[in-house]
């Protein structure tokens, strides 16, 4: 038998789009001698549909689209079969399926038995469980389905097996973060060790607002061993013979799967789809971020050029009186080695025009962080002039570690449309720009942007370090206790300072009100703010010492 993986990207709530996409995968592999198709999860309409799943209109769509796939496969698909994800409405309930079409007639439903309701999941919201085992026989193989969580679980596979199965198909919409292959890789092996049964493992790939899926698709032979890798971060149609025993594929297909993922370069690969995918699905004709000659601007170009090509990047320089001309030749050098359409504008009169305006009020106050801002909120303004009159979307540039204390302005650096910097922290900024020189061989981020110490240049000789702990001290501290629900004790235990763990700590409560109004951004680590990381940003709550 010859089984396709589709891995595919929908468009969220495109499902007459959908539709056509997955039948021209479907022709291209029956074209190539496929038996079975193999799909993602909720393929049909984009994952995760939300409270799109409510809307009646939502609803008729789907069942539309699945009357045509049945009537394309009835005309045009021969004995192709196909295995698709897509919401399922019967007697007033909604399952997240996977449906079996085949010569114009669905021969069977397979409804997801584990909602995952944890992370940036909540299933349980939207679907009921399902509780029975599909298994039908494709040519001539008794195959047993599966979607995603499913098979973090023993059941769902073993109950498959005891109902028959001799090959196990699973359908997927797994978001990546950091190490998450590793992850997937480890659980299927278990599931295949379990059953004794071959798995064919299909991923979406795309960005979906926070969430990127990398894709990742792979085969596991009954014997535990990874026979097939699909690309990461872009489509794929892989046609692919089983054995005649159903164990292992007949001829493992491309090179051998690496001992080791290079971890930076799924990072930043992520990044970029998710930019990619968010210009493009939202209809936006560029981007436009301004370029301070810092490292977080810097970055966020290099990955806005690699996303969408130089021609859709616009860069502005806005130099304040506190801007070093290192800063301005940095980044006039970036944007003219990159091919981008940049310029500048001076925001001094500006400044001094509100300051001018203000003068009356702040007599006597002592100068502050407020004047600081206002030249973020000028240089915040300008971008969104821009972005209103050519309908590019601002990138934002600040990182984890700024968002996470608040060391970012409101209205001002964190005013834009998509941070693709919002989940990683300044340490790992600087590696990734680092890992970027590194693949083009030249200083896609000059190196001096690279070397100089990091400063919002809002006043004279500023330094990140005036205000905080340096980032490989700090960057830690907030991995603990953000990431991991690390204790304040816990955390001087591995050899923080206690003081400065507290005060770090106090410093993520106290600034939820303004995480809460930053832009969406693309989730790479375990625990992202936004969907991921939810908390309330009104809260007597004080966390103790030995408890987080």
């Amino acid at each position: 038998m010859n089984i396709a993986m589709a891995q595919c990207n929908p468009l969220m709530g495109d499902v007459a789009g959908n539709t056509e996409l997955i039948l021209a995968q479907a022709r291209e592999a029956r074209a190539q001698s496929a038996d079975l198709i193999l799909f993602p999860e909720l393929v049909l309409c984009g994952y995760p549909p939300e409270d799109l799943l409510f809307r009646p209109a939502f609803q008729l769509q789907i069942e539309q689209a699945l009357a045509r796939l049945c009537e394309v496969s009835a005309s045009d698909l021969g004995e192709l079969c196909l295995v698709i994800g897509t919401p399922f409405y019967e007697a007033g309930q909604i399952y997240n399926a996977a449906v079996v079409i085949q010569q114009g007639q669905i021969r069977g439903r397979y409804f997801k038995q584990c909602l995952p309701n944890y992370g940036v999941f909540d299933e349980q919201r939207y679907f009921d469980a399902g509780s029975q085992a599909l298994v039908l026989s494709v040519g001539g193989v008794a195959v047993g389905i599966t979607v995603c969580e499913d098979i973090w679980h023993a059941g769902p596979c073993l109950q498959a097996k005891e109902a028959g199965a001799e090959l196990l198909l699973n359908l997927n919409a797994s978001p990546f973060h950091e190490a998450k292959l590793a992850e997937r890789m480890a659980v299927a092996k278990k599931r295949v060790a379990d059953t004794g049964l071959a798995m064919f493992y299909c991923n979406l790939v795309g960005g979906q607002d926070e969430l990127v899926f990398d894709g990742r698709s792979m085969v596991f032979s009954a014997d535990g061993q990874c026979q097939y890798l699909a690309p990461a971060c872009q489509q794929d149609l892989a046609v692919l013979s089983l054995a005649a025993d159903a164990k292992a594929l007949e001829h493992p297909l491309a090179e051998p799967v690496p001992a080791e993922i290079e971890e930076l370069a799924e990072i930043y690969d992520a990044i970029v789809l998710a930019v990619r995918d968010y210009v493009e699905k939202n209809g936006f004709p560029g981007v436009v971020l301004g370029l301070s000659g810092g490292i977080d601007s810097a970055l966020v170009l290099a990955i806005a050029v690699d996303a969408l090509g130089a021609e859709r990047v616009e860069a502005v320089l806005m130099p304040s009186r506190y801007t070093a001309d290192m800063s301005n030749e940095d980044a006039a050098k970036q944007a003219q080695g990159l091919g981008v359409k940049w310029h500048s504008i001076a925001i001094e009169s500006a400044v001094d025009t509100f300051e001018s305006l203000l003068a009356e009020r702040f007599s006597g106050l002592p100068v502050d962080t407020t004047e600081e801002n206002i030249q973020a909120r000028i240089r915040g303004l300008l971008l969104m002039a821009i972005s209103n009159k050519t309908g590019k979307m601002v990138l934002t540039t600040s990182n984890k570690s700024e968002t996470a204390i608040g060391y970012a302005t409101l209205y001002g650096d964190m005013a834009g449309g998509y941070g693709p910097l919002k989940d990683v922290f300044k340490t790992l900024v600087y590696e990734l720009a680092r890992y970027r020189n590194k693949v083009a061989g030249s200083e896609v981020v000059p190196q001096r942007v690279i070397d100089r110490p990091p400063s919002a240049e809002l006043r004279p000789d500023q330094k990140d370090t005036d205000s905080l702990p340096p980032y490989e001290v700090l960057d830690p501290i907030l991995e603990f206790s953000i990431e991991a629900d690390q204790s304040i004790t816990s955390i001087a235990e591995m050899g923080f300072d206690e003081d400065l763990v507290r005060r770090v700590v106090a410093m993520v409560k106290r600034n939820e009100y303004k995480r809460q109004q930053a832009s969406p951004g693309v989730k790479i680590t375990r625990r992202a703010f936004g969907r991921d990381r939810r908390y309330p940003i009104t809260s007597g709550y004080q966390p103790g010492p030995q408890l987080g």
